[in-house]
């Protein structure tokens, strides 16, 4: 079976690569089946190892890409700068040198991928409901060092608001700095909320300035055959946004 992928569609230049990688066609076994790229999850190294070589050779990438240690926080590592501690927590990276591939892992939670409009940045954030509180995707376009208004963004599959139930603790985190965050919430029968993750980053992005935002409009926790999902299935496999400069 060939190695599963989604097409990424927005708006950057030519010059910029970007893919987001499904969990079909690779080797690992069950509950990680099959292409689990994350080697935090209990899967066997050899297959995630196996796995990551076949979706380097998939997208015919020219390097390793560059994997984080991702805790749902705002870090952001600039991968040119000399000495860069890529093995120290960070949820987004930026690069401006071809061949660089920056990559984001995810089960549930929304990777964010950015680009300037000449194509000289890229960036890729790691975006939960943590993560967005903290100011990830903002902290990922200062990074850039290039206006809002000059950077396209896409976000990718995350688990959508029909299957993202979370506490009043969640909801306050976003209302206390922007009220308008509340179009992101509604009541269930349960007395807890219905988080709508896209729509939270949609309002960073267009309140920081940022016009072009695309987005897979993909739910992970719907979809099992296609993708993993934490929250449901518990131990799972992990899913991987990919973006270099060509």
């Amino acid at each position: 079976m060939s190695v599963g992928l989604l097409q990424v569609e927005w708006s950057a230049p030519s010059r910029v690569g970007a893919a987001f990688s499904l969990r079909a066609g690779g080797v690992s076994g069950v509950p990680w089946d099959s292409l689990n790229l994350g080697a935090h999850v209990g899967d066997a190294a050899e297959a995630v190892a196996e796995n990551r070589r076949r979706l380097a050779a998939a997208l015919s990438l020219s390097a390793t890409p560059l994997w984080l240690q991702q805790v749902h926080g705002a870090r952001v590592l600039d991968m040119d700068a000399q000495g860069v501690p890529a093995a120290e927590p960070a949820d987004a990276a930026v690069t401006r040198e071809p061949g660089k591939v920056l990559a984001i892992l995810v089960a549930d939670c929304m990777p964010v991928l950015f680009a300037s409009d000449d194509g000289q940045v890229i960036g890729a954030a790691h975006a939960g409901w943590r993560g967005l509180a903290a100011g990830v995707l903002e902290a990922t376009m200062a990074a850039m060092k290039v206006p809002a208004a000059k950077l396209c963004a896409w976000l990718g599959p995350a688990i959508g608001p029909e299957h993202f139930e979370v506490g009043a603790e969640v909801r306050a985190a976003f209302v206390a700095g922007n009220p308008a965050a509340a179009a992101a919430f509604s009541t269930n029968p349960r007395g807890h909320w219905q988080c709508d993750l896209a729509l939270l980053a949609r309002q960073r992005l267009s309140a920081a300035g940022l016009g072009s935002i695309a987005s897979a409009a993909h739910c992970t926790y719907a979809d099992a055959a296609r993708c993993y999902s934490y929250r449901r299935d518990g131990q799972t496999g992990r899913m991987a946004a990919l973006l270099w400069l060509h």
